[in-house]
């Protein structure tokens, strides 16, 4: 699978190619912060398969907790479009980026961290949910 996407302005484009590692929702209160408030649709692919196709993200990692996570996101127009786990050779998509998102993603299979859900979220009903991340 290949799959393509940008930001809102579009000077800030990538390609991913290689299967899923996960599709998922996250009800992380990180993930609440950068969502508007819902919670974040996002696909694991492969770092070996992704790849910037025009611009140059720009990057937010916090210094202040163990194990940040880093934020990539549009220099003009703010975008986050990918985030990238320490020590794992994975790029998180962010869903909402995607050039077709409905054909790319189709859903997420499952939901993580909804022990920060909101009252108001909404789990993908008939898929396994999980206080915190699944078992590897």
């Amino acid at each position: 699978m290949t799959i393509q996407g940008g930001c809102y302005c579009g000077a800030t484009r990538y390609e991913a190619a290689g299967d899923p590692v996960m599709k998922a929702q996250c009800h992380c209160r990180e993930c609440q912060y950068i969502s508007g408030g819902g919670p974040n649709y996002f696909m694991m692919m492969p770092e070996d398969g992704f790849s910037w196709t025009q611009g140059t993200p720009a990057t937010f990692t916090r210094t202040d907790i163990e194990g940040a996570r880093t934020r990539e996101y549009c220099p003009t127009c703010g975008t986050h479009m990918t985030t990238r786990l320490p020590g794992r050779p994975l790029v998180v998509v962010k869903v909402g980026t995607l050039d077709d998102p409905a054909g790319a993603y189709g859903g997420p299979d499952l939901a993580i961290f909804t022990c920060d859900s909101q009252p108001f979220h909404q789990a993908p009903e008939g898929k396994p949910s999980f206080d915190k991340l699944p078992p590897r």
